[in-house]
């Protein structure tokens, strides 16, 4: 048996199981031994019904003293009630149409019942626990499953496997004493088939470093694996004369971003860099002054915004800094008409257009460039390693910046950016104020209303934010629509108030922002798609309706929308939730402008699902660890990630090769790593 064999071939499987088994992405033996249970029964320490929680279930050890009394309530309903004793006291066990299990039930046998214990102050009941011998007093998992293949079966079927196969340790004995980790046998005996808890956190604790290990490992074999050499060079000989375009001076964190790329242009390798900075920093600043200083060296440059919206946004930045330079951009989205776009192009190919900005259709293959120096993604969590890669495929080996707005915690972004190098920018620019946050609940919407309007009487504009488009059968939220409609004709009437929501066509989206932006509509009621890179200075006020329903990260780059200008700026948090862990969560937004503050706490709170998942981009899926729980411990595999790195740069030692080929499987790109 090996790792790669095919499911179906296991004994007790057969084609009809294997089916199901795919439905669960279990293909191979080595995907069945990494299909991990998602909880476990603990039955390995029954408690006495005293001791019993009365909020969760939980295992009670007791002998039935009683006859089992067969009660027929109406048709196909039978119940069955007996009485059982811990050594101290009686606990009634109904149980519902299960003839089965009561004529298992022998008067003064022992058995473990798992459920939840109701007690009043004349009796102790258990209703339909779960009833299991006394010799199955241990932890027993539950998986993952699906219709026609339940945690028993796939346990079975891994009992099955793990007798007859256990795979190579990819640890090696030394790391793994240095660490005090388990073999490899003993965590996925431990994981599946855990006699106590202490040997279940041995298994896991071994198979969460392991998966932060490898993680790790890959990462850096992908920094390494990057080109030596390019032949695009790029200077800073025209970086003073793009400052002397600029209506403003770049604050230091701006400067050092810039020099940092520049030194990495002209290196003769590759740069790959993010710049990551807070919402408001600055960001575009920065890589236009490369792409300047690239189109001054004869380069072109290419950058890919997420939408429309942002890549218009950028192209009106660009024409506005680079005019009277002889530097010219040019804006390709989906919606340029296709004998415009079939212009464009040739023209990008025969080199008249020194900077392409577009959304996704610049990665189209007919797209091609004279002269790629540089690509520019913004948004970067928005795309990932196979846009990237796509990009920069276009070019003889052009230098990649990545920029990200988005709220990232420190510890996340060696997973997302792992082979980027990095350079934050931590200041606002100058004359920016903090934005100030209310939390309001709907008693004082009125008092809210007053306070917008007293600002747009004053020639500022403002947004509300609403978290739904359409009106829902399943729920009370404001529509944006039936919001807007109504606030129109009642607390706005006489101002004029705008709508931007997702299902609104480009064209009507372009639309209404020129009008915003322009100052022609004074308040704009929309949804999240103003989340990402709408830049009005001159809007300094934002109501957030229904705001326990969004992330702290999504909330802070909504409330970056505001404060861009030199006028204080103001965010107003609207939630009727009562909650205590929703008030403390809100209170939180209104204590910090951090962005990095506000991302930890979002990872503490809600877990690194927004972070990862589908967001991930080319990186493997955790299967075990939790980045909110296993910080220690992947600070601990990055160090050893890093140790072995250094003494095995290309992990050719006969003790690593097995860690090789997991690592490679792992990241599906076994080129990387040397394979032919």
């Amino acid at each position: 048996m090996r790792s790669d064999d095919n499911i179906r071939y296991i004994k007790g499987v057969g084609e009809k199981r294997a089916e199901l088994f795919y439905q669960l992405g279990v293909e191979s033996v080595g995907a069945l031994l990494r299909h991990y249970p998602r909880g476990y029964i603990d039955r390995s320490h029954p408690l006495k019904l005293r001791e019993a929680p009365f909020d969760r279930p939980c295992c009670i050890k007791a002998k039935v003293f009683s006859e089992v009394r067969e009660i027929y309530v109406r048709h196909k309903m039978v119940i069955y009630k007996f009485f059982a004793n811990d050594g101290e006291e009686n606990v009634e066990i109904t149980l519902f149409n299960q003839k089965w299990v009561a004529e298992k039930l022998e008067f003064g046998k022992e058995f473990l019942f798992y459920g939840l214990v109701n007690r009043t102050l004349l009796s102790c009941e258990m209703s339909a626990p779960e009833i299991y011998d006394v010799s199955e007093q241990n932890v027993c998992p539950i998986y993952p499953q699906t219709a026609g293949l339940n945690s028993k079966a796939i346990s079975k079927v891994i009992k099955t496997v793990l007798e007859q196969y256990i795979p190579l340790d990819p640890l090696p004995e030394a790391l793994r004493q240095k660490y005090g980790l388990v073999s490899l046998k003993e965590a996925l005996f431990g994981i599946h088939f855990p006699t106590s808890m202490k040997q279940l956190e041995n298994a896991r604790r071994r198979l969460v470093f392991e998966e932060l290990f490898f993680l790790q490992t890959g990462i850096l074999f992908q920094k390494s694996s990057r080109s030596s050499y390019t032949p695009v060079r790029i200077t800073d000989r025209a970086l003073d004369e793009f400052k002397s375009l600029l209506p403003f001076n770049l604050t230091e964190a701006q400067a050092l971003a810039v020099n940092e790329c520049l030194k990495d242009m002209n290196s003769g390798r590759p740069m790959s860099r993010l710049v990551q900075g807070d919402v408001g920093s600055g960001k575009t600043a920065v890589a236009a002054a490369l792409a300047f200083c690239a189109a001054r060296d004869g380069w072109q440059t290419v950058i890919m915004a997420p939408t429309e919206v942002l890549a218009g946004q950028h192209f009106k930045t660009f024409q506005n800094l680079l005019q009277n330079s002889g530097i010219k951009a040019v804006l390709l989205t989906g919606s340029v008409t296709k004998a415009n776009k079939a212009r464009i192009k040739e023209a990008v190919l025969n080199g008249e257009y020194d900077i392409v900005i577009g959304t996704h259709a610049v990665l189209q293959e007919d797209v091609r460039f004279k002269r790629l120096g540089l690509i520019v993604t913004d948004e970067q969590h928005r795309f990932g390693v196979e846009q990237r890669t796509s990009l920069t495929s276009k070019g003889n080996e052009p230098h990649m910046l990545v920029m990200s707005a988005t709220p990232i915690p420190r510890t996340m972004s060696l997973i997302f950016y792992g082979d980027l190098d990095i350079s934050i920018i931590g200041t606002l620019p100058k004359g920016r104020q903090p934005i100030k946050t209310y939390l309001i609940d709907s008693s004082i919407r009125k008092r809210s209303y007053n306070y917008i309007r007293d600002h747009l009487d004053q020639g500022r504009q403002g947004y509300i934010v609403c978290p739904m488009v359409e009106e829902s059968e399943t729920t009370d939220l404001a529509s944006a629509v039936k919001y807007y409609e109504d606030i129109k004709e009642n607390d706005f009437k006489g101002y004029s108030v705008g709508l931007l929501h997702g299902k609104m066509k480009p064209k009507e989206k372009d639309a209404v922002m020129k009008a915003f932006a322009s100052g022609e509509i004074q308040l704009l009621v929309s949804t999240t798609v103003i989340e990402v890179g709408i830049d009005v200075p001159n809007a300094v006020i934002m109501l957030i309706e229904n705001a326990e329903r969004f992330g702290l990260s999504q909330l802070h780059q909504l409330r970056g929308r505001i404060g861009r200008g030199e006028h204080a700026s103001t965010c107003i948090l609207l939630s009727d939730r009562k909650g205590n862990e929703t008030r403390q969560r809100l209170k939180f937004m209104c204590s910090t402008t951090d962005g990095f503050k506000v991302a930890d706490e979002d990872l503490r709170l809600r877990g690194p699902g927004d972070f990862l998942g589908k967001r991930q981009h080319g990186l493997p899926e955790l299967k075990i660890a939790d980045l909110s729980e296993d910080m220690e411990l992947f600070r601990a595999a990055g160090n050893a990630a890093k140790e072995l790195y250094s003494t095995d740069p290309h992990l050719r030692k006969p003790e690593n090769e097995c860690l090789r080929q997991e690592i490679a499987t792992l990241f599906k790109t076994a080129k990387m790593y040397g394979y032919n």
